[in-house]
């Protein structure tokens, strides 16, 4: 890939700052982060505080900790961060949003703990492709950043889970393929082309499909707001 050539829309030249906002892959951490979002706004109790908790919780492990195990795997971004500084970034925003969802789970229920583990062990086992990279797959990718956030959303405010929640789930899941469907395909124009060109189709797919979740979600949110 040329050098000139910016490895993902949002990615802002390579050097200082500019590298820790690229990391948070800004776009496509607000999107996951509505789906837990979408998930506690179609709870039939909801808790403006847990939601709140629950948001930070995800923007810690997906939109730093995921991001950084990522970056320090294979540097998609081509960010200048030393790996020991990635190293430390994973480590406390992973273990700060569990003690977030330990904190939450004693004031509403202790089976957050189960979604809690599964959290804490996807983010990991998938970014850094362990087990030869079993769960590195379009699949787990649709379930741990799609339907996971929603149904955690979800339970974090209703402690059980029905037909919406997972109605709710599969919604979240078959987004987060088209995601990561359109993402292969500027990845590789990006990549094997160094053409911006080729990828302009998708990549305008993608940014319209991040632009619209956030506004999705603030829609229900504001209807729970109101009534």
């Amino acid at each position: 890939m040329s050098a000139d050539v910016r490895p993902a829309f949002y990615a802002l030249r390579s050097g200082g700052w500019r590298d820790y906002v690229t990391l948070l892959h800004p776009p496509y951490t607000l999107w996951h982060l509505s789906y837990a979002a979408l998930g506690a706004a179609i709870a039939p109790r909801m808790s403006w505080g847990v939601l709140g908790w629950t948001v930070l919780a995800f923007l810690l492990a997906m939109g730093i900790g995921a991001h950084a195990l990522d970056e320090m795997k294979s540097r998609p971004l081509r960010t200048r961060i030393p790996d020991r500084v990635l190293v430390l970034l994973a480590a406390w925003s992973i273990a700060g949003a569990c003690v977030i969802g330990i904190h939450v789970a004693i004031y509403t229920t202790w089976w957050l703990l189960a979604f809690i583990a599964f959290g804490a062990a996807i983010v990991v086992v998938y970014n850094l492709e362990l087990f030869g990279g079993a769960l590195h797959t379009p699949f787990w990718f649709a379930a741990a950043w799609g339907s996971f956030p929603a149904l955690t959303g979800y339970f974090a405010s209703a402690r059980t889970i029905r037909g919406e929640a997972v109605a709710m789930a599969g919604f979240a899941f078959v987004t987060s393929m088209a995601q990561q469907r359109l993402s292969v395909d500027v990845r590789f124009a990006r990549r094997n082309t160094g053409d911006p060109a080729q990828a302009r189709a998708a990549e305008v797919g993608l940014k319209l499909l991040a632009a619209s979740m956030p506004l999705l979600a603030g829609a229900l949110l504001l209807t729970r707001w109101h009534y």
